[in-house]
């Protein structure tokens, strides 16, 4: 799956090669799709599986680079029942609202940066068969949220564009085996359930530029 995005992202990235014009930012609605990977909390990261991370959002972008945005953030994270001495069914859904701040910037015909910090707060709702049994039919977990991202954007024309993005969320959270209803610290040390649950993600997005002005790159 991992080779099939990077694939989509190559053919992205090289559709436009004779593009004369670059995006003069202005106001634009941005949507983001990724693939999460965790890495900090080794309980989290080797029990709960990554499979989707979806952002949509508005941005403002001043004369000097500078913008400012909000929207929404989702994830969904799997339990990885093999994992598990015995097999638990069901996953993870997170939903934050955040402002993005950052620095959009083209800085020739067709290839932009935009770098920043998103930052609001999140809602993780997780539902198992484990819980289920244990007469918990969803459990909630309130935190902050934080993410640095990076997005190389191209142009296709002076409306639209294209990115790579590349975002490390942080959950305001530690991850632990009973937040899915499991009982048992499953042989992982105190210590490793204190690191607040964090991933890398590396996906694609679309932007649409509402006032899209180009300007000529002779």
């Amino acid at each position: 799956m991992k080779v099939q995005l990077l694939f989509i992202l190559t053919f992205l990235f090289s559709s436009n090669i004779g593009m004369t014009q670059s995006i003069d930012p202005d106001d634009s609605f941005t949507i983001e799709l990724g693939l999460p990977n965790s890495f900090s909390n080794q309980p989290f990261k080797e029990i709960m599986q990554g499979l989707v991370c979806v952002s949509p959002y508005y941005q403002y972008a001043f004369k000097n680079g500078l913008a400012i945005g909000a929207g929404t953030h989702y994830s969904y994270f799997a339990v990885n029942e093999f994992s598990l001495p015995s097999a638990v069914y069901g996953g993870m859904h997170t939903l934050a609202g955040f402002l993005k701040f950052s620095h959009e910037k083209f800085w020739g015909e067709r290839f932009g940066t935009d770098i920043g910090i998103k930052f609001g707060y999140a809602y993780s709702m997780i539902k198992t068969d484990a819980l289920t049994t244990q007469g918990t039919l969803l459990n909630v977990i309130q935190s902050s949220y934080i993410e640095p991202v990076i997005g190389l954007i191209l142009s296709s024309d002076e409306a639209n564009s294209y990115r790579l993005t590349i975002g490390y969320p942080f959950y305001g959270f530690a991850f632990k085996p009973w937040a899915i209803g499991v009982d048992s610290q499953l042989g992982y040390e105190e210590s490793q359930f204190n690191r607040i649950s964090s991933f890398l993600t590396i996906g694609f997005g679309y932007t649409h530029y509402f006032n899209g002005k180009s300007t000529n790159a002779d």
